[in-house]
């Protein structure tokens, strides 16, 4: 018996990238996307409705970014596939997907080939990493990044949550989350809210959609 297709779940606020990533994954015969969502929300419920074997998501997602989606996602599906897409090369952004637990990380500017071939090595069980990104480790000083707990922090930081309403909306204790801010901005070499909030959007690290 032939093996069972590929199931693919790609997830991209744009809707003409999901369009081309779609066509680009359905030529291919053992491949079948199964589904389509346009934020890190509708990420985490589809990847519980549609178990996929394979999720393509990128990072830089309205509302709760493609790390945070992808740590809420492998807590209760820890066999899901993920593959990140990113504009960006830093190995901060990296290591904070790795540690998410993506499996693979491309460069959104990725040739069509390379995405369908990292599709179906990270659903083989393969670690897939753009060549373009040079040798980064899982295990390298992480001095420059973030832990997605942070990254959640962070994004209602950036919405202009008080350490009471983050508590409340994550379910930790108001001291807790005082100290999760002060660590965000110690590994940034952030002093203020203003310029945390700054830094956040101008380099990616949150979505303001």
């Amino acid at each position: 018996m032939p093996e069972p297709a590929i199931t693919v779940l790609l997830v991209d606020d744009h809707s003409l990238v999901r369009r081309g990533f779609r066509r680009m994954l359905e030529d291919e015969p053992d491949i079948e996307v199964v589904g389509e969502a346009s934020d890190g929300h509708e990420a985490v419920t589809a990847a519980a409705a549609l178990k996929p074997r394979v999720i393509v998501m990128d990072f830089a997602l309205p509302s709760m970014n493609g790390a945070v989606a992808a740590r809420r996602i492998r807590e209760s599906q820890p066999d899901i596939a993920i593959l990140m897409l990113s504009m960006h090369a830093e190995a901060s952004y990296v290591r904070t997907c790795l540690e998410a637990g993506a499996r693979g990380y491309l460069l959104k500017n990725a040739m069509d080939l390379e995405l369908v071939s990292a599709v179906r090595r990270i659903a083989a069980g393969e670690q897939v990493m753009d060549a373009r990104l040079g040798t980064i480790s899982r295990d390298a000083g992480s001095s420059g990044s973030l832990s997605t707990r942070e990254l959640e922090v962070l994004q209602l930081i950036v919405h202009g949550k008080s350490n009471k309403d983050i508590a409340v909306v994550l379910g930790l204790s108001v001291n807790t989350i005082a100290v999760h801010r002060a660590n965000i901005m110690q590994t940034l070499g952030i002093h203020n809210t203003a310029e945390l909030v700054v830094h956040a959007i101008r380099t990616g690290l949150v979505s303001i959609a």
